[in-house]
């Protein structure tokens, strides 16, 4: 079995909040014998960019095995790493497929049937945030995260509406988007100790590991990095310096899910907890989170997803969600289908 075509798709689909519409990037690859692998990931191409993107890429994996993943994962023009994990996904997509098996099943059987998530909140007032808060944890929503704004006072402001918006049952994380300076950082680690929040990620301007380790031996917030972490070694770096004690692993960073497999077994090795995160999806790359988060002991915390706070997703059948806990797919490869209807609905042309 070979890969012989492959199709690139743009798409755009609205939220219900006040965001942005989400827009991605879907890849159908082809075998000769007619099985299809499904891949997402964000990689912010325009629409026009897709028949060049193919023209680029089809030459250099025609004809090639999708079962080599490690042997196809060292190409140059797989060099970056949000299109060497949308590759990968297909491929592990086409394996699952020709097996007959759920992906979870080759990485070492199901550990967990279903995972928990962390839902983000929106910006906005306190007031306004609050009452997302306190309507999510009324769905079942118990862990959520609250997006800096980069103005110390009104972070402080938000985070103290919410959490009395909401029961202590509802753990609250803090995401700092590599806002602040040193000194301020330390100021709202203080003004949060109080608050107890689960942790504080990537609080920091600089994206250095010893200036956040540094931090963390002046406040009892446990800090997390997620925009730092491209690799494996990254988060050998980060436990080394003593930097966060908690690593969140997005699989378009690192380049796939076997590196993120990599990252989650090196942050287990040193003590650190390692969570699942990225941005948001319409389905596909979901479900392959969900199929990593399944099979990987490592991966035991709540892994941050947006799926739910789409107007509509791209599959044939939606991911059950219930009490804050997402269902893992029991369909072959990564355990869903694509509506190919949607798809043409929501394609960029």
């Amino acid at each position: 079995m070979v890969i012989n075509d492959l199709e690139f798709y743009c798409v755009c689909v609205p939220r219900i909040d006040r965001h942005d519409p989400l827009r991605t990037v879907l890849l159908r690859l082809v075998t000769n014998r007619g099985i299809e692998g499904w891949a997402e990931a964000a990689l912010g191409w325009r629409p026009g960019e897709c028949s060049q993107r193919r023209a680029a890429l089809l030459p250099c994996l025609q004809g090639r095995n999708p079962f080599d993943v490690e042997d196809l994962l060292t190409l140059d023009v797989l060099r970056p790493a949000g299109l060497r994990a949308l590759v990968e996904m297909a491929c592990w997509d086409i394996i699952g497929r020709s097996l007959r098996q759920p992906l979870h099943n080759l990485f070492g059987g199901r550990y967990r049937k279903q995972i928990p998530v962390a839902v983000r909140l929106p910006q906005g007032s306190p007031q306004h945030v609050a009452e997302v808060a306190h309507a999510l944890e009324e769905q079942g929503f118990y862990v959520q995260m609250i997006t800096s704004c980069g103005r110390l006072e009104d972070d402080v402001r938000t985070f103290e509406a919410v959490r009395a918006s909401i029961s202590q049952r509802t753990e609250l994380r803090f995401d700092g988007c590599c806002q602040y300076e040193a000194e301020t950082a330390r100021d709202l680690c203080a003004a949060m100790e109080y608050h107890c929040p689960a942790f504080l990620l990537d609080p920091l301007r600089l994206h250095d590991f010893h200036a956040q380790a540094m931090l963390a031996r002046q406040t009892n917030v446990p800090l997390a990095s997620w925009r730092s972490i491209a690799s494996a070694a990254d988060v050998l770096r980060a436990v080394r310096c003593g930097a966060a004690q908690y690593v969140i692993v997005d699989m378009c960073s690192v380049g796939g899910i076997a590196a993120a497999r990599r990252c989650a077994a090196v942050a287990a090795a040193g003590g650190v907890r390692a969570l699942l995160g990225g941005p948001p999806s319409l389905g596909v790359a979901t479900a392959a989170m969900l199929q990593l988060a399944a099979a990987e002991p490592a991966l035991d915390g709540c892994s941050e997803c947006a799926y739910h706070q789409l107007k509509d997703h791209l599959l044939s059948e939606g991911i059950d969600i219930s009490d804050g806990m997402m269902s893992v797919p029991d369909g072959h490869g990564i355990g869903v289908d694509v509506d190919r209807a949607k798809l043409d609905r929501y394609q960029m042309v």
